[in-house]
């Protein structure tokens, strides 16, 4: 009895205010999301240490398009991509005497390129770890084939010879691998091109948008940014119509493969989520993410068309990172409305298992670029850009 009446005297001294405590925090979680429409995608991929994004991202993109088009789940290569991907960017730095840009970084639009191309191959088949790592580290690779690029550009003897192609495509052959001519997939025999024609995979159907005030509306143009090395054109279009066509796109089916900033404090890696707080107080011992209240949802500031192009061209908005938008859901502490998105950046130690939920003036400011199927357009933008099939 005795016993029994110091552990009740216990619980109620200690462990019931700490049960208390811990409900009343969870009740002031600030974010607690209901799925307004959901898609269904891959599993999450992880690009490590390599400055790829924007072919994981635009990869899930294409996974995504072919179980929306009945044609099952398969999981792509995104080193497939970067493995041809990375001899243009290297010609197109000789022709321009080393004053293109030349990296990791890329653009939605050079997967599709590729697939044009080349075609794409399952990632079983083509995994570009070479050299037996468990996952991709491209620090030495890219320092190689930069020193490479670099070194035949400075020839001082004045002359290129067609060696230096071959002396760069070996070196990425030894990094990722030599890409297959053809291969067996789920007991058939492909080329990446046959592989493609049979999925009925049309790279021809994907259209990129931006929203930016200094060129004309309801035009195309070549997005002034590092990585869109190989000028692709973009529709553009007004702020509030570019957040209409992701809305329509995947309230329809359509996921969104989407370019933006994520360099923002309020890019949050703890909570997995983003936003653009109105107010941003902070104390002598505290930064501005701290500050952030995790008590209620964070007042967001209005995101106008001049407040994009503001920081678009003092560079407060820089073109950081690829994702995949695949749903739409709310807040359900004030209803207000956030981008469900796919990440390449692992599982591990990630709140939504390697998803982030952007808030509508976080995506209104920080996009940089996104890409949708072209039947993902509502029709009265798409007879204003002048897409007719």
């Amino acid at each position: 009895m005795k016993q029994r009446k110091a552990l009740s005297i216990f619980f109620a001294l200690f462990l019931f205010p700490y049960l208390i405590n811990a409900q009343e925090t969870k009740k002031k979680e600030a974010y607690e999301f209901e799925f307004v429409k959901e898609l269904k995608t891959t599993p999450i991929k992880n690009q490590a240490s390599s400055g790829t994004c924007w072919s994981f991202a635009t990869t899930s993109f294409v996974e995504t398009e072919l179980i929306r088009m009945g044609k099952g789940e398969h999981i792509l290569s995104p080193m497939f991509n970067v493995r041809y991907t990375y001899p243009l960017k290297a010609e197109k730095f000789m022709r321009y005497n080393g004053t293109s840009n030349f990296g990791m970084g890329g653009q939605a639009h050079d997967v599709i390129d590729v697939i044009k191309e080349q075609g794409f191959i399952p990632e079983e088949i083509y995994n570009g770890m070479n050299i037996n790592e468990e996952k991709h580290n491209h620090g030495e690779m890219d320092a190689v084939v930069k020193a490479i690029v670099d070194a035949v550009n400075k020839n001082r003897g004045g002359k290129l010879t067609p060696r230096w192609k071959e002396v760069f495509e070996s070196t990425l052959n030894i990094y990722l691998g030599i890409p297959p001519k053809d291969f067996n997939y789920k007991g058939k025999t492909y080329t990446p091109k046959s592989f493609v024609e049979s999925l009925g995979f049309n790279s021809n159907d994907y259209v990129e948008l931006t929203s930016y005030s200094h060129h004309p509306f309801y035009t195309k143009f070549d997005l002034e940014i590092p990585d869109n090395w190989s000028n692709g054109q973009y529709y553009n279009v007004p702020v509030d119509e570019l957040v209409k066509i992701i809305d329509n796109a995947i309230l329809n089916g359509y996921s969104v493969a989407w370019d933006g900033d994520v360099s923002e404090k309020s890019f949050d890696n703890k909570k997995c989520v983003a936003t653009i707080p109105e107010e941003e107080k902070t104390t002598a011992n505290e930064t501005k993410k701290d500050s952030i209240n995790v008590e209620t949802p964070v007042k967001e500031k209005l995101v106008t068309q001049q407040m994009r192009q503001e920081t678009f061209d003092n560079r407060e908005t820089t073109d950081d990172h690829l994702m995949h938008i695949t749903g739409l859901a709310k807040n359900l502490n004030n209803s207000a409305k956030f981008y469900y998105t796919k990440n390449s950046w692992g599982t591990k130690d990630r709140k939504y298992g390697g998803y982030w939920y952007l808030s509508e003036p976080y995506v209104r400011l920080k996009t940089i670029a996104v890409m949708i199927h072209k039947d993902a357009l509502p029709k009265e933008i798409k007879e204003k850009l002048g897409i007719t099939n």
